[in-house]
């Protein structure tokens, strides 16, 4: 899938999404964090991410979040690709704003800046491929959240990841993916 094209799948996605909510739904004003309230999140996803240099892999991601307040949190995200030829590893710091609504969603935009690593090994013989590469990482996002508890939630994100990646050939360079993850939230 060409870089272009993934971004108007990732617009028109986060533009469907934006219609599925309630019109009715209202934003709750934002309250400071009391000093007794554990001010920390944690998140764990899995999904696909699609675009990389060996198309599309399974995906696993993890978040730790410290929350200013209730709106606004940051913190760390990793996401990497445990099984197959290609190990990717991405680390970011990422800011997040969470939009929570009266019927129990919340709708979380966010941006990162990281590192990510890419380690293609395929084949064998002659014709192996054996490469990597460490570039930039820049996710880009959106997470619609359905509170299930108090402090609890299930999650679905939609990444797309600005990076890039140069294997050399006959591996393509890699400059954008994109990852659909599904997970769990614990935070205040």
């Amino acid at each position: 899938m060409k870089p272009n094209a993934r971004l108007s799948l990732l617009l028109l996605g986060l533009a469907c999404l934006s219609f599925l909510l309630p019109v009715s739904a209202k934003a709750e004003p934002a309250r400071p964090a009391d000093p007794q309230d554990a001010r920390w999140g944690f998140a764990t996803d899995l999904g696909l991410w699609t675009g990389t240099t060996n198309n599309t892999t399974f995906a696993l991601g993890f978040g730790l979040d410290y929350y200013m307040d209730q709106n606004f949190s940051f913190g760390g995200m990793a996401l990497f690709t445990p099984v197959g030829d290609l190990t990717q590893i991405g680390v970011a710091a990422v800011a997040k704003y969470h939009l929570r609504l009266s019927n129990g969603f919340n709708l979380v935009p966010f941006a990162g800046l990281g590192i990510l690593h890419a380690d293609l090994n395929r084949g064998s013989g002659p014709s192996k491929i054996d490469r990597n590469d460490t570039s930039h990482f820049i996710p880009l996002g959106m997470s619609l959240e359905y509170q299930v508890g108090p402090k609890i939630a299930f999650a679905t994100t939609l990444m797309v990841n600005l990076h890039h990646i140069t294997l050399s050939p006959p591996v393509p360079d890699d400059s954008t993916s994109v990852a659909l993850l599904f997970g769990i939230r614990w935070g205040p």
